[in-house]
């Protein structure tokens, strides 16, 4: 492909998304289509000979876009992957021709220098002070992992990297903690039971006396506390743990604390509702996701480090072939060395442009239009007796069930499902089902800076119109 040609494709590949984006709202969210259909759709052996670059386009559009999830959509309020902002798309075009890898300086120079600024403007968010650094990830899933890891070497003196663990430790996080909690203390080598689910109180938040019980358990019992998962914002209702009071707890028994903020960390750029006083920054690490709350497309994620030395005790490692002669005075900054991954996409392009388009102020207004949407929904469900509302929302975030009907749990659980089906098939909106407390719920998540008020209102007269339909 030459330069005329790339450029051709190119501007049609950008009328393409700008025409998707300006016709997004009139799209059903999701595709009516089986998965059987998909399968024969793109059944064909391995290309052997080339084919014309407007015709690949062509089966892009024909095959891809009709059967997408539009996230980007008003009515998606699923799981938590926002719209992506329309520059932040632009970046990763640009990052996919640059393709710099940030994993060595010298693959990236300019890169690396950027993605350090945005970790900088990602620790000041947090209340970090000078000494911190991190990096970006793919998401919440590897910066949990990355924040468990540096607490395993913590709590182990810097031996369990080369002698492994000795002894049982235990991890304690939230009943409301993501799954990626669970599969981080599995992937550092101490058995998803040394995971110490606790309960939570009215508010979905962790209960204290209960982090108090299960730490006095293990010591009598000759396991050692290693690490409290602060959640700074559930993925069901997003409710934020008491980090001060965890402080105190982790400072006593000697152990690290790290803060899952990958969906409550955008609250940090509210207006309405900041929460920068909740004491994120008390945290040793902290888990946020730019490509959440902050409306960078995916991936990124980050883990943010109080103590940026603790990111080189855990993964300080130079093999010789990728030894930098030029590096003199350390002044270049080797991402390998500091973190889990080598070969790093160029995450930061999207993120940096992204705020440097919009500001701050701005994308902390999209970010409280959200919640005064969740806070809506909820004062209408609190007018209506057959809806009951799980807690009053502190985010974006709200779970919702139908009572106006009297069933069992596992009844409830297929009406719910039901519902969601029928809503779904709707193409207006998109959400998901949770449980809490033992409870069925309708969980939904506006995290769109497309969605309106307004969708809040017809999203409910659905909801309603649909259970009434299944209840008879």
């Amino acid at each position: 492909m030459d330069a005329e040609e790339f450029r051709t494709l190119g501007h049609e590949v950008v009328d393409l998304l700008a025409e998707y984006f300006e016709e997004i709202e009139q799209k059903p969210v999701f595709p009516d289509v089986e998965p059987q259909a998909l399968r024969r759709l793109f059944d064909e052996s391995l290309p052997e000979a080339p084919m014309a670059a407007e015709a690949v386009l062509e089966e892009v559009r024909e095959k891809l876009l009709p059967y997408c999830t539009h996230v980007g959509h008003p009515g998606y309020m699923g799981l938590i992957t926002p719209s992506p902002n329309p520059v932040g798309v632009i970046g990763d075009f640009l990052c996919s021709a640059l393709n710099q890898n940030i994993g060595a300086y010298s693959i990236g120079p300019a890169a690396v220098a950027m993605e350090r600024r945005t970790v900088r403007w990602l620790t000041d968010l947090a209340g970090y002070g000078p000494g911190a650094g991190g990096n970006l990830t793919s998401g919440g899933m590897m910066a949990n992992f990355l924040g468990l890891k540096l607490a395993r070497d913590w709590a182990s003196g810097d031996r369990a990297q080369h002698d492994g663990l000795e002894g049982r430790w235990a991890v304690y996080a939230s009943e409301e903690r993501h799954v990626s909690v669970d599969k981080a203390v599995d992937a550092i080598g101490l058995g998803r039971n040394a995971l110490r689910a606790l309960p939570t109180d009215a508010r979905f938040e962790v209960r204290l006396d209960a982090l108090e019980q299960a730490i006095a358990e293990d010591k009598a019992r000759g396991i050692r506390p290693m690490c409290i998962v602060g959640i700074f914002g559930t993925t069901n209702t997003g409710a934020v743990d008491n980090i001060r009071e965890l402080r105190k707890i982790a400072d006593r028994e000697r152990m690290w604390l790290h803060a899952d903020a990958a969906y409550g960390g955008g609250m940090l750029l509210s207006r309405l509702a900041p929460m920068r006083e909740r004491g994120l920054e008390l945290a040793d690490s902290i888990t946020i996701d730019p490509h959440k709350w902050f409306y960078a497309p995916l991936d990124a994620g980050a883990v943010l480090v109080k103590d940026e030395r603790r990111l080189t005790a855990s993964f300080g490692m130079k093999p010789s072939y990728l030894t930098d002669e030029m590096e003199g005075a350390n002044e270049r900054y080797q991402y390998y060395v500091h973190g889990f991954e080598q070969s790093r996409r160029f995450r930061s392009l999207k993120v940096w442009m992204s705020f440097k388009r919009y500001g701050a102020a701005q994308i902390g207004e999209w970010i409280d239009n959200n919640v005064r949407q969740a806070r809506h929904l909820y004062e209408m469900v609190a007018e209506r007796p057959e809806f009951e509302a799980a807690s009053e929302p502190p985010m974006s975030a709200i779970c919702i069930r139908w009572c106006g009907t009297e069933m069992d749990a596992a009844e409830a659980k297929r009406f719910h499902a039901q519902v969601v089906e029928r809503v779904e098939k709707s193409g207006e909106f998109w959400i998901s089902t949770t449980e809490l407390k033992g409870k069925t719920w309708f969980r939904i998540n506006p995290v769109n800076f497309r969605t309106r008020t307004e969708h809040m209102d017809q999203l409910l007269a659905l909801l309603e119109q649909e259970c009434r339909a299944i209840a008879g």
